[in-house]
């Protein structure tokens, strides 16, 4: 009986080495594209990369030409503990020294180059729902940034959560390129906003509720959660929801460039940072953006 159970123990453990390791893509997943860093700003801006690893100024985030010096620090509260923002400038203490298969491996599959998990603070589940060609050009574009340097201090996790090699288990719930909500319209305007809703802006981040395990409740897509800061509620922005059900998408569109809502109001709290971030886009992309928005299904 004894031999039996340590046999079983160690086959659970090797069970779950196996489950929880670290996999990410091999090169020959990388398209045959080649990079373009005047594409890759649109991915910047649309993937809210300063809100998050601007360096603050003076304990804040930072404002106009100091959005591009990309040295992290932020601190994020959570109920799992303090995410500390690590630097992504290409200086040799960001990125500076990742091959393109190491950043598309990060962004996608949250892999580091030393082959371990990133904590999905980072919006890696997102962004694997992004077309690999738009994160090759974004690294095009952030090589171009200046070289800021400088190491982040390591994450406060409590326990369990300060055990990185769990996050492997979950992924397998989680991790997943395929959309959410798949358009049935088959309108190319809807479609591109929801590679920029699901994916570059990965706006469910905040405004979907999750699970007792971290993950998003996808049958309540963007139905409106608690501040993932602990502070607040981040709005529900559905067709169903206080904030916008009584918007056009032209009304949206516009909030997205300007930060003024149809009854003259303006946009606030963390909604700024992605407002700003809004703004560097294109009149078709904030379109799409609105279009996608009011074609999900309403939640009450």
């Amino acid at each position: 009986m004894r031999r039996y159970i340590v046999a079983s123990s160690v086959l659970l453990l090797l069970a779950a080495w196996w489950v929880t390791a670290p996999s990410g893509f091999s090169e020959s997943k990388l398209p045959d594209h080649v990079p373009d860093a005047v594409a890759g700003e649109r991915i910047f801006w649309a993937g809210g990369c300063a809100s998050c690893h601007a360096r603050p100024v003076n304990g804040k985030r930072a404002k106009g030409p100091d959005k591009l010096l990309l040295g992290g620090g932020m601190e994020l509260e959570s109920p799992y503990g303090v995410f500390r923002v690590p630097n992504i400038s290409p200086h040799a203490d960001g990125i500076g020294g990742w091959s393109m298969l190491e950043f598309v491996n990060a962004m996608q599959q949250g892999v580091s180059p030393t082959g371990k998990h990133y904590y999905p603070s980072f919006p890696y589940t997102s962004y694997a729902k992004a077309a690999t060609s738009d994160v090759m050009d974004l690294k095009a574009y952030l090589d171009t940034l200046p070289e800021i340097a400088g190491h982040s201090e390591d994450h406060s996790l409590s326990f369990p959560w300060s055990v990185r090699r769990g996050i492997g288990a979950w992924k397998r719930l989680y991790l997943d390129a395929a959309p959410v909500k798949v358009s049935t319209a088959g309108d190319p305007l809807v479609e591109r906003g929801r590679e920029l809703v699901e994916g570059l802006g990965h706006c469910g981040e905040c405004h979907t509720p999750r699970g007792r395990s971290g993950g998003l409740l996808d049958d309540r897509w963007l139905g409106g959660a608690a501040s993932p800061e602990g502070k607040g509620r981040i709005p529900n922005i559905t067709p169903g929801g206080e904030s916008i059900a009584s918007w056009t998408v032209g009304d949206i569109a516009y909030y997205l460039e300007s930060g003024f809502t149809p009854e003259f109001d303006t946009v606030g709290g963390t909604m700024v940072a992605v407002q700003e971030n809004m703004a560097h886009l294109t009149s078709a992309d904030r379109e799409a953006i609105a279009a996608y928005l009011k074609s999900v299904p309403a939640i009450d």
